[in-house]
């Protein structure tokens, strides 16, 4: 299941990073961040279908992840600014929010997916 999670969440963020792009007009390449992210969960995912490989993967991802919810807070702490219409950056920022709450969202299922194999090793 956390395989098809994290290709399901790269998707998202690959997808996320390219209407970014575009909303901005192709003006910043920064607004590709959020694809960055999502393409490296994609190649994680791919790894992870090879059993030998898929706890190294998963784990990969979530740091992956873990980066890319850390990375994004420079941008979501602005939030407010995009309801008082004061936010100069506005893609920037709701591109952040999503790649924000998809990685935290990816980082609580990959953890607790992993307590979850523990947990089943051990009885």
């Amino acid at each position: 299941m956390i395989t098809k999670l994290t290709l399901a969440i790269g998707a998202l963020l690959t997808l996320t990073g390219v209407v970014a792009y575009g909303a901005t007009g192709a003006a910043s390449m920064t607004a590709l961040i959020p694809s960055a992210v999502g393409v490296l969960l994609l190649i994680a995912g791919g790894l992870a279908a090879n059993p030998k490989l898929h706890r190294h993967a998963i784990h990969g991802a979530l740091v992956v992840a873990l980066l890319g919810a850390l990375g994004s807070l420079m941008n979501v702490v602005k939030v407010g600014q995009l309801f008082d219409g004061t936010a100069t950056r506005p893609a920037a920022i709701w591109a952040s929010l999503a790649m924000f709450v998809l990685s935290v969202i990816y980082l609580a299922f990959g953890i607790s997916s992993f307590i979850s194999a523990r947990r089943a090793r051990q009885a």
